[in-house]
């Protein structure tokens, strides 16, 4: 039986979970996620692990894709009000979500629920709502305290988010809520929602951030400092191996749940590489990443498999010469002016050699069947069918 207080940082009111457990009944224990990008992250999977020790040790768990919560938008850590996605977007986020968080949940014992199921509701329900709480009790949160001090503007919608995801805890009989740190007052207002229903308040069991791979801020892909959970192996292993030394020991407590092995850092980076890689892909491609990283970054060779470009577009008339960086801006999806940049600083390899620096254009012939590579880790083998 897994210890479901392991890597806690809250567990609030303090001695109600152990009676909960006690009690030998099956919790409802629930997890809301807001489908506001396409990807889970290796810092979701923090709470989703827990999410699983609960289903293991018998629990119901009840997984709320938040449709309707993520047209507010969640105000938590935020300084500012979030950008809110298209209802489209949210569309396909809410059926990607679900297939990556099965790659740690059991689907069969899952419980999936839409928050739109309830809280599309009407004026009047909505008015009944909102007349369960006061605008004080909603501006305690540290994160409106701080924009109220910095003259930053709140909107009525941030105000209503916390009252709509204490919902959800009535609409699914939560007996259990989980989230990472930053949500503990969203966590602990639901119970305010509960008991003015007449529910039994649930228990709370927060968790902590994970870091990102710059070692510095909380992993997100909005900061580009995250290891999506659906990346491909070589990128995913590529990315662990950035982790800093200070960060391994919370990476292997919060994502393996064990000590850093002994031994030099990067061979424990190794290890992370392969563990997660193996989790989400299988032990083959954990294997077939790290030989990828070695054949790049420790020999520095070209990949096994490289991704051809079309060179027919970049060809000029009577066979003038192929322009760089437009021809860097098709093949890397960066602007020209980046483009140029790069080549100013001798950035960009042929065939593994510099191209010399300030090269801007190059004949057709010098191009065709070779290699361009940007950085350690872009590659693409121009072809022209002319």
């Amino acid at each position: 039986m897994p210890d479901l207080t392991k890597n806690a940082v809250d567990l609030l009111p303090e001695g109600m979970l152990a009676e909960q457990l006690a009690a030998g009944r099956p919790l409802r224990v629930k997890l809301g996620i807001d489908p506001t990008t396409a990807d889970i992250h290796l810092g979701h999977t923090v709470v989703l692990e827990k999410l699983r020790e609960f289903q293991q040790a018998g629990h119901r768990v009840v997984l709320i894709v938040g449709d309707f919560t993520a047209r507010v938008g969640d105000p938590s850590g935020r300084s500012a009000q979030r950008p809110v996605p298209s209802v489209e977007e949210i569309e396909v986020n809410a059926a990607t979500y679900q297939e990556q968080a099965f790659k740690l949940l059991d689907r069969e014992r899952t419980e999936v629920r839409f928050n739109s199921e309830w809280l599309r509701m009407d004026a009047e329900g909505l008015m009944a709502l909102m007349a369960r709480t006061t605008v004080a009790r909603l501006l305690e949160r540290d994160d409106f305290q701080k924009r109220i001090a910095a003259n930053a503007p709140i909107s009525a919608l941030e105000l209503l988010y916390p009252l709509l995801q204490g919902y959800d805890s009535v609409a699914v009989e939560a007996d259990v809520e989980l989230g990472g740190t930053d949500q503990k007052f969203n966590l602990l207002f639901a119970r305010d929602v509960q008991a003015a229903y007449g529910c039994k308040p649930q228990s709370i069991v927060t968790l902590p951030i994970l870091v990102g791979i710059d070692g510095t801020q909380k992993m997100s892909k909005s900061l580009g400092n995250y290891v999506g959970v659906t990346e491909s192996p070589e990128e995913m292993f590529g990315k662990l191996m950035r982790v800093p030394d200070q960060a391994m020991p919370e990476y292997f407590r919060l994502l393996l749940g064990t000590d850093v092995p002994a031994g030099p850092p990067n061979e424990a980076k190794r290890e992370l590489g392969r563990r997660i890689v193996a989790r989400f892909h299988g032990g083959g491609a954990a294997a077939a990443a790290e030989a990828h990283f070695d054949r790049l970054f420790v020999r520095h060779e070209a990949p096994e498999e490289i991704e051809e470009f079309d060179l027919d577009a970049y060809l000029g008339d009577h066979g003038a010469p192929v322009h760089l960086p437009q021809l860097m801006a098709g093949a890397f999806e960066i602007s020209s002016s980046e483009a140029r940049r790069l080549l100013g600083q001798g950035g960009v390899k042929l065939d593994g050699e510099p191209i010399p620096a300030g090269t801007l254009d190059l004949e057709p012939a010098a191009l065709e069947g070779r290699v361009l590579q940007l950085g350690k880790r872009r590659f693409r083998r121009l072809r022209a069918a002319t």
